[in-house]
């Protein structure tokens, strides 16, 4: 038996079969081109990160020397460098004396200054549109708490920064201070002191 549709048949599948062949090369060339993309935006954003990690490292081992005494050293270190985007970030700190494994072995105030100087070295690089500091300088001495607050003074002034503390050296580094308190059962009163305004000159007194 004839199939007299059988030409007509073979024109219609190589018609198909073109454009099935035309749609994989439109595939084969997108998917190539997002590759380039992704390719592209891997080495910019690997760029990028380096450049700002090495900014970032540079003014953090400027900070925590600064912070703590002569000798002491610190690092941060990308555990796998050949996959910087990736990789895990290790942050170094040896007090002199001490040789550290982690930062766990560190006592609270060789944490907290720590994290500090890792802190302002980033808005170094990025400054944020505010920083709160909830009570960080609780476990420092009085000879940190005034480095401490020469940090803030310092870094105030390309961030704003809000500082929760006890300590009265902090306070006596800030601008204004805002307290809470209570004069009668179950009424809060906020109370603001403008520290130049409440400054004593040596003339007045």
């Amino acid at each position: 038996e004839l199939n007299f549709e059988a030409a007509a048949l073979l024109d219609a599948l190589r018609s198909r079969e073109a454009e099935l062949l035309r749609e994989k090369a439109d595939s084969e060339k997108t998917l190539h081109q997002l590759k380039h993309l992704l390719d592209s935006l891997d080495r910019e954003a690997c760029d990028r990160f380096l450049g700002a990690f090495g900014v970032v490292r540079e003014r953090f081992i400027e900070l925590f020397q600064g912070l703590f005494a002569e000798g002491d050293s610190c690092d941060l270190v990308l555990v796998d460098p050949e996959k910087p985007l990736s990789s895990e970030i290790e942050i170094l700190a040896r007090p002199k004396g001490k040789r550290p494994l982690s930062l766990q072995q560190l006592s609270g105030g060789e944490k907290a200054l720590t994290v500090l100087a890792l802190l302002f070295a980033t808005f170094s690089v990025r400054p944020s549109a505010l920083c709160v500091l909830d009570e960080v300088d609780a476990p420092l001495d009085d000879y940190n708490a005034h480095k401490f607050g020469q940090l803030l003074q310092r870094f105030s002034k390309q961030t704003p920064l809000l500082v929760i503390t006890h300590n009265k050296i902090t306070m006596s580094y800030c601008e204004a201070l805002y307290g809470v308190t209570m004069p009668e059962p179950g009424v809060s009163v906020v109370l603001a002191a403008e520290m130049k305004e409440a400054a004593v000159s040596p003339s007045a007194a």
